[in-house]
């Protein structure tokens, strides 16, 4: 669709989001459905690449709700009905189906081509009422002299000009626009990790309902892991993922290079793409797992990954940019229509989300932690296998994992770091082993020139 000219773009409306990607695109269709006059701006122009391919089950419910589950059902994008972990010597568990759920909404989900879902999105939005525009680039929001966020400053074909709003959400992907302009922003010092990654044609797949599995591969050192995730078009999505002080500090500085060397060492992997091509250059991510001191404030609010993002380990990125951008929503719906739109009012729904968000993130320190043993726990805790399958599935947000950290908690206390992790556990319903990469991270910088 033809951009539409700058000095077209309303001088005023109800609700000004920045950022089209899966959390703009949620909270801003889901309030024009609601009635409220939103204008949401985007920077680039779609269709553009994006990284986070693989959703989990638990978006199925925003995406009906937003009117694409359908679509998403019609396309050619693979289907995902489970995720499988490989070892450092490259023994496979038995597949985590998310049928195990007994949810027969829960049971698949999709392997996405982010050009065209994203796309979808920002298609289906402007079908449902949201003045959607590409090509604006946002310079800052603007605040009042009370400190209530009153619109932003928006640069378009060259021209710069205000556009005032009730309520600003910023949706603005890693970048966090508002966050930085605010020093909100938190690294994550746990987390300090960096990835890279690309796209190779061919390569094997599994059959049958395995064929759209995501892959979680270990390299033999446990020091990295890589995903594997089944594309359209014999695509698949490849990335290595691990501490920058493993992955980048010493390595000469070539991505590509450190990316063959972490592939050489992987063997679950190795074997999956021979005879593949390589499609694209690799590219970078860097220090990706970061939160927010402060999510809302007077007149704004953050959705998705401008409110925070965790390791991509569990492919929670999508899911958690749907949820926060429904949660940002409905609370602003609330808040727009009592003519309340505090702080405190904004802020309601933020309790529900950092709940969510706190259940994926002890997950992926358990991966991290190489006392771990996702096969050694289940033997000991088979109660806890459902709870496990719920994480990732992501139905996190109403449920009561203390139990199931608890006993995570005294498992790791009482093992060894070297108890064995690569003995092969032959029970098919469990994991072989702990699918864990190495170790914490020392303080780290970011990378020059990373993506």
């Amino acid at each position: 669709m033809t951009q539409t000219p700058h000095d077209e773009l309303p001088q005023s409306v109800d609700v000004l989001v920045i950022g089209a990607g899966p959390a703009g695109a949620t909270a801003a269709t889901l309030l024009a459905q609601a009635g409220h006059d939103v204008l949401m701006v985007e920077r680039d122009e779609f269709p553009r690449f994006k990284i986070g391919e693989s959703l989990i089950p638990a978006t199925v419910g925003v995406l009906e709700r937003l009117g694409v589950a359908d679509r998403l059902r019609d396309s050619r994008f693979p289907e995902k009905h489970s995720v499988q972990f490989y070892s450092g010597s490259g023994e496979a568990s038995a597949p985590f189906y998310f049928s195990e759920m007994g949810d027969a909404r829960h049971a698949q989900t999709w392997q996405v081509m982010r050009s065209e879902f994203d796309q979808m999105l920002f298609d289906n939005a402007r079908e449902r009422g949201v003045d959607a525009r590409q090509r604006v680039q946002v310079r800052s929001v603007l605040f009042d002299d009370d400190g209530r966020a009153v619109g932003a400053r928006v640069e378009a074909d060259g021209a710069t000009r205000d556009i005032a709003s009730r309520l600003v959400i910023d949706a603005t992907g890693q970048r966090a626009l508002l966050a930085r302009q605010l020093g909100l922003r938190e690294t994550d010092p746990e987390l300090r990790h960096v990835a890279i990654f690309t796209h190779f044609k061919g390569g094997h797949r599994d059959e049958g309902i395995d064929e759209g599995a995501t892959l979680i591969l270990q390299t033999e050192s446990r020091d990295s892991w890589f995903w594997s995730i089944p594309l359209p078009d014999d695509r698949v999505s490849i990335g290595v993922v691990g501490p920058i002080d493993y992955l980048i500090r010493g390595r000469g500085g070539d991505p590509q290079a450190t990316f063959d060397e972490e592939l050489a060492r992987c063997p679950g992997l190795v074997p999956r793409l021979e005879g593949a091509r390589q499609l694209m250059p690799v590219q970078v991510l860097n220090e990706f797992s970061y939160t927010t001191r402060q999510p809302t404030g007077d007149g704004w609010m953050l959705a998705g990954d401008a409110f925070g993002f965790i390791d991509p380990m569990y492919s929670t990125g999508v899911l958690l940019a749907l949820r926060s951008g429904e949660m940002v929503a409905d609370t602003a719906d609330a808040a727009l229509r009592d003519d309340d739109l505090s702080a405190g009012k904004l802020s309601t729904f933020t309790p529900r989300l950092r709940a969510g968000v706190a259940a994926f993130r002890r997950l992926v320190f358990a991966f991290y932690d190489k006392r771990f043993s996702f096969g050694r726990f289940l033997r000991r805790h088979p109660e806890h296998r459902g709870a496990v399958v719920a994480i990732l599935v992501g139905d996190v947000f109403d449920r009561d994992f203390d139990p199931l950290y608890r006993d995570l908690d005294a498992f790791v206390a009482q093992a060894q770091p070297h108890e064995d992790p690569a003995q092969p556990h032959k029970d098919p319903a469990q994991p072989h082993e702990d699918p864990a990469p190495a170790a914490a991270a020392a303080p780290m910088r970011p990378v020059a020139g990373a993506a």
